[in-house]
């Protein structure tokens, strides 16, 4: 039986920490190894050049220019690398360029190993399809590992719909929000918007730190992050 060769990523990153962490997190899905780590548009066309890439996981903030410009680039010189864009850009014009360029799949900053490693596999199952389909069904069932990923799962009580009022919450509080707050907010109960807080905070969207000022036990404050560019 053949081995498949492991999937070649170019990780393309102008930030050193986050570059690390992305090498990081795709070293730890099997079939998939780096190739390369880039932290600007240049630097990543020059290793493209002298590199086989099957994957460029593609940050679009760039400090030499537009990730999609490096896109229009590799496609004008017949480069047919796929690209998953890990951004924090949420404009959907920019989201449907990115498809017409070759963007097979998002992943919105910040995010944890979880949700890469999920998107990860479906492109590599994508990826693995071969031959020529049955029918619609089996045509269907090949773009939709790669077009409709899973939520990823979330701790036993949670909810996605709960978890994404909670977000958006602390998202429109510049000044952050105690959980007693956020819970008035949202229309829960202060121990069940804590939960919510708690999870945001273990998968760095949000930061807590003690309210101090009050008689009493100090309260804990939690304010979002803003991911990156």
């Amino acid at each position: 039986m053949s081995v498949r060769p492991p999937i070649r990523v170019l990780v393309v990153e102008d930030d050193p920490v986050a570059a690390d962490a992305h090498q990081l997190y795709v070293g730890r899905v099997a079939g998939f190894a780096v190739a390369g780590v880039a932290h600007s548009r240049g630097e990543a066309a020059r290793v493209l050049e002298r590199a086989d890439i099957d994957l460029i996981l593609l940050d679009l903030y760039l400090p030499d220019g537009h990730g999609l410009q490096l896109l229009r680039g590799l496609r004008a010189a017949g480069h047919h690398a796929d690209v998953i864009a890990v951004t924090s850009a949420r404009d959907l014009a920019v989201v449907r360029e990115g498809v017409s360029l070759g963007v097979v799949q998002y992943v919105l900053k910040p995010f944890t190993f979880a949700t890469l490693r999920d998107r990860l596999t479906r492109y590599a199952e994508f990826r693995a399809a071969a031959g020529e389909a049955s029918g619609q069904e089996e045509v269907d069932r090949a773009l939709g590992a790669l077009r409709a990923p899973q939520p990823s799962s979330l701790p036993k009580g949670l909810s996605a719909p709960t978890l994404e009022a909670v977000t958006r919450t602390l998202r429109a509080s510049p000044t952050g929000l105690t959980a007693a707050e956020a819970g008035m907010k949202v229309g829960i109960s202060r121990i069940t918007a804590r939960r919510y807080l708690e999870h945001l905070v273990t998968n760095g969207r949000a930061a807590r730190s003690p309210q101090y000022g009050q008689v009493g036990r100090p309260e804990l404050q939690y304010r979002w992050i803003p991911a990156p560019h």
